[in-house]
């Protein structure tokens, strides 16, 4: 789930000029659902828990209702799904904001369309935390300053609400050692010794608690309790061009996150269509909170974080033409 600025804009190029051999068409099919016809809309996702509505939505008809044909192709993360959607490979995809944001900054035509998962806002029982073995002498955030923390990519939107739950505690934050460690690793990097703790989404972190670890930090809720965590995107020429396909996959999503919100139960259990999750961990794992918009205050204060860690290269995302 690599997203370096570097890799980012590689990745752009490539792919940018791979779409220069294959079609221009920036709505993904011709067919309209007036016509009684569906448009095959192809989606980058990422196999986690956050993009259940998506499927969930697709199973019960909201977006065959609006005329659309859902393909999802899975992608390691933002640096393989962002590049994919502004070159065409994808005409929606899934990313966490900070990546959204970095790409903005880096002149990346992209354009948020609808919330994608948030914060649960319940400290000890969010979607990600921060985990140490059993017997760690780490007690709390700020006990994790002079010690390494496992994150899934670096300079991104781990590492920087990591250093605020640290900051908030009383810890320096300057002196957290983070690790890239892909989140599927994490448990037995923790378990093993690797790192002193790990910054975990879920299903590792269930994982991981299983093995006897503990959480101590709620990074996303200790930031801000209703913190969008990440959005569906576009490109800025879909949203220009096509503005009424847009339209649909937005209220197709918006009624299928209202759908998983009312039944937690069906969109548990959607995860086993998409991943290799059942048993107990998928009794146990943490949901996020799937509310119908983003909230732009607190990706003010995420955008404000990012600049103190210097993730944007001096520049200042704008939240309003991303996210609204």
């Amino acid at each position: 789930m690599r997203r370096r600025v570097l890799g980012l804009a590689v990745a752009v190029v490539t792919l940018a000029g791979a779409a220069g051999c294959g079609s221009s068409d920036s709505g993904g099919g011709t067919s309209s659902a007036s016509g009684g016809k569906k448009t095959q809309v192809t989606v980058g996702v990422i196999p986690i828990v956050d993009v259940a509505p998506l499927y969930l939505g697709q199973k019960k008809g909201f977006f065959a209702r609006r005329g659309i044909e859902l393909k999802m192709v899975t992608a390691q993360g933002g640096a393989a799904i962002i590049p994919g959607v502004v070159s065409g490979q994808f005409q929606f995809g899934f990313s966490n904001t900070t990546s959204l944001m970095l790409a903005q900054t880096k002149g990346v035509p992209v354009k948020s369309v609808v919330n994608g998962a948030a914060s649960n806002g319940k400290v000890g029982a969010d979607v990600t935390g921060v985990l140490v073995k059993k017997d760690s002498p780490v007690k709390s955030a700020k006990d994790l300053a002079g010690r390494s923390v496992a994150v899934n990519t670096l300079q991104n939107i781990g590492d920087t609400t990591v250093r605020e739950s640290v900051r908030e505690d009383g810890g320096d934050p300057a002196k957290v050692k983070f690790v890239e460690i892909p989140f599927d690793q994490m448990p037995a990097a923790l378990d093993g010794g690797r790192v002193d703790a790990a910054w975990m989404g879920e299903p590792a972190q269930t994982v991981a608690k299983a093995q006897g670890a503990r959480v101590i930090a709620s990074p996303f809720a200790e930031t801000d309790p209703k913190l969008t965590v990440a959005t569906w995107f576009t490109s800025a020429k879909i949203a220009q061009q096509n503005p009424e396909l847009v339209k649909n996959f937005t209220e197709a999503m918006t009624e299928s996150l209202a759908y998983a919100t009312g039944h937690p139960d069906e969109a548990r259990q959607i995860l086993t269509v998409y991943t290799k999750i059942s048993g107990d961990v998928l009794a146990k794992l943490i949901l996020p909170s799937w509310p119908p918009q983003v909230d732009l205050a607190s990706l003010e204060k995420l955008a404000a974080l990012g600049e103190k860690d210097a993730i944007f290269g001096g520049k200042k995302p704008d939240i309003q033409a991303l996210f609204s």
